[in-house]
Order: structure tokens, then sequence, then C-alpha cells
């Protein structure tokens, strides 16, 4: 293994005390963070005014993979694709970048021809519950593991099981623990899997076309007119599902060039938003029709999203869109409120935290900018990475976890 760990702590400066007072640190344990919008945690401590005292505690060098990394309270999580033949996933120390663990497992294969250019390794981020980490590896399986040990506790190849043909882009979609279940978007249909072996509890929404069965969204959890559901977008359909049971409460075609319906849902007010590349971005009313639900379309908007999901705040949605700009559109009624004059690249993980938001821009810079409906204003930008970040920033307190392409980091701020 290759390894290299640069300490930076003669760069630090004295940490605000607030950063420290919460007993147990801050974690990242699944997508896009602990209520899988792009928020960080209540109580959360505020961040700096700009990035001067952003500096790098460690970097381990890994295989290749867009993989999110996920954050406990004392380990942190890599998955990875190596020499193109094998899925390996790695836990390391949390404050010293160690390797504790690696697992690895026959999981190679190629995406078609026109996403090649962003590679064809490991892209769904694990979920992390009750000291077990939940791997997607890219041939259609998911991998159940001992997060302490590293020992494989269940395995499901849902190609094997379902009869269904692998995913043309792989296992994409992140999974979603919830109580003692999964959620997954594999083996062409929306599943619900027990934690404790794997076993199946009911499918939904099955599309067995090896295009078109092949989920890039992930699924959420959300209360609309009044019913727990599970939000799940399919490449053709947004729908709400019962949790319980699998029944579809609702469903809305939604329109995207090869059906690029790549963000992850957002509910908002009792409403759903999304936007995709080649069809715009919609807003959904989800409204109760005595014992069913029924969803109608609020608004549309020709602003295209593309694989960047939004952060929302105070009745405004923000996202950068497949024009490589970022977008603030009111959620009311979908007015544009601003767009961004410079370009910023095809991807950016956002992270939001009171009036401000975090934005890794796949090239490797990262930006703060204010979540505010009035104008794009930038905070604060710096340089991280060298490689590629597509993968999904973490952010726990004062920490900064980036995975780049070939590489995990950890980065700390404190105030200048």
């Amino acid at each position: 293994m290759t390894r290299t760990c640069t300490l930076a702590t003669a760069a630090l400066v004295a940490v605000s005390p607030a950063l420290h007072l919460h007993a147990k640190p801050a974690t990242w344990e699944g997508w896009r963070g602990p209520t899988r919008d792009g928020k960080v945690h209540a109580g959360a401590a505020e961040w700096p005014d700009d990035f001067s005292g952003l500096a790098r505690e460690w970097r381990v060098e890994v295989a290749e993979g867009y993989s999110s990394p996920i954050v406990t309270a004392d380990s942190v999580f890599t998955v990875e694709t190596r020499d193109k033949k094998r899925e390996i996933a790695r836990a390391f120390d949390r404050a010293t970048g160690e390797q504790r663990w690696e697992l690895a497992w026959e999981g190679s294969m190629k995406v078609p021809f026109f996403a090649r250019k962003n590679g064809s390794w490991a892209r769904s981020t694990p979920a992390y519950a009750g000291g077990t980490l939940y791997v997607g590896g890219m041939r259609d399986v998911l991998v159940a593991i001992d997060a302490g040990t590293g020992k494989e506790r269940w395995r499901v190849d849902f190609a094997e099981r379902e009869g269904t043909p692998l995913p043309a882009f792989g296992f994409v979609s992140s999974p979603l623990v919830d109580g003692e279940h999964l959620y997954v978007q594999a083996g062409g249909e929306v599943a619900k899997i027990r934690c404790a072996d794997g076993a199946k509890v009911w499918g939904a929404m099955k599309d067995r076309r090896g295009m078109y069965g092949s989920a890039f969204s992930s699924p959420t959890m959300a209360t609309l007119a009044g019913r727990r559901q599970l939000l799940a977008q399919t490449r053709e359909e947004l729908a709400g599902l019962d949790p319980a049971s699998g029944e579809v409460l609702w469903r809305y075609k939604v329109k995207a060039f090869r059906g690029m319906n790549i963000l992850t849902p957002t509910a908002l007010g009792g409403r759903v938003f999304t936007s995709t590349y080649g069809g715009g971005s919609y807003m959904f009313d989800i409204a109760a029709d005595g014992a069913s639900l029924d969803a109608s379309k609020a608004w549309f908007a020709k602003t295209e999203g593309y694989m960047s999901s939004p952060v929302s705040r105070e009745g405004h949605v923000y996202f950068l869109g497949r024009d490589k700009r970022f977008h603030c559109l009111r959620a009311e009624d979908g007015a544009a409120r601003w767009s961004s004059d410079d370009k910023f690249g095809e991807y950016a993980s956002l992270v939001a935290a009171g009036d401000r938001a975090l934005a890794l821009l796949d090239g490797g810079e990262l930006l703060m900018f204010r979540l505010s409906p009035e104008k794009f204003q930038i905070l604060a930008r710096k340089k991280l990475a060298d490689s590629p970040t597509w993968a999904h920033l973490a952010v726990c307190d004062d920490e900064l976890f980036v995975r780049e392409l070939k590489a995990i980091a950890k980065w700390r701020w404190g105030r200048p």
C-alpha cells in the first residue's frame, strides 16, 4: 500500500471551543449526510468566515473510485476499484489515517462508452448503521461488512437472485438504512432488504431492461400529505412508496435525456423537487385523494440539473446545473432568482449549514458561498486536490473528508 500522511498541526490555529462541546464526534454515515439532504446536523458549530485556517491533517493513496467517504466516531471508510478487477472496502483510523482493515472481492465492469470518460470504478456510496457497513458493488452486489473487523457478514448478488442483466452503469444508487431494513435500487427494482441477513422483504417499480433498469438516483424518506414514504427516482419516474408494503402511493413520469434522472429528490414542505439533464426542473405537489395519494406538477422551469443534488433554505433551492452554473430557484413557483456568471465544472457536492454552503467541485476546488436569493456570493475558495473529486464531500464539525480519485484526505479548519 502506498501511503502519504501529511501532518499539519503546526499550521493550525486554535479552534473555537464550540467545536469541541459535542460529547460524541459528528459523523457522516450515509449518502449526503445525517439527514440525506446535504445539511449538517442540528447544533453543529458555525463555519469560519474563510479558509485561512483550513489545513490537511493526513492523506492516504487508494485505488480509483467515486464512492463518497463514510465517517463514524473513530473510522473513515472508502470503496475503490483496483486493477480493473477487484472492488475493495477499506477502513482507516479517523484521527491518523492508519489503515485498519480491507476486504476485496471480484467486481469490475465497464460502463457504456459515452459515460466512460468518468471511469468504470465504484460509484455507490455505502451506508453505515449498527456496526455494519453496507457496500454496493458495481456488478449489482450488496456486501454487508462488520465495520470493526472487516469480515463479510453476508452478500446479495442481485443479478443472480433476481435473474436480471447486469446494470449498464453498475450499482450506482446509494443504499438507505431505516431501522432494521435497507432500501436499495438494484436488481432492476426498488427493494426492501433485511439488515440482519440480506433477505428481500419486497420489490417494486420493476424495470428489468439492462439500460433503464440501472438507477442513478438514491432513495430517501419523507413525510408528504401525512404519509411517511420512500421517495425513489428511477430512470423514468419519480414515486412515493409505502415503506411497509412497497405499494406505489403515487408516481409521475419525469422527462430526461437518456433517462438522466440522477439527483436525489428533495422534499420541501409537502412538495418534491427534482431536476434532470435534458428535461428541466420540476416541483410536484403531493396531496391526499381519499385513501390514496395524488401527484401533480406544481411548476416547471427550463433550468436543467445534471448530477449535483440540491440544498435548500428558506423557500429556495440551490444547485449546479447542466450549464455548469450555480442557480437559485424560488420553491414556491420556480422563479429564477439568480444564475452565476461564471461556470464551475460538471459537478459539485453541496453541504449546507445556516446561510452558507460548501461546494466541492469536480476539479478539486472547494467553494463557500452564501445561501441567499439576492445574489450569488462566493465567500471563500481553496484548491484541495489536483485530481478529480467527484465523490461527495463529508463534513463533521471542523473536519472535512475529501475523496480524490486516488486518495482520501482529512482536512481540519480553525479560526484565523
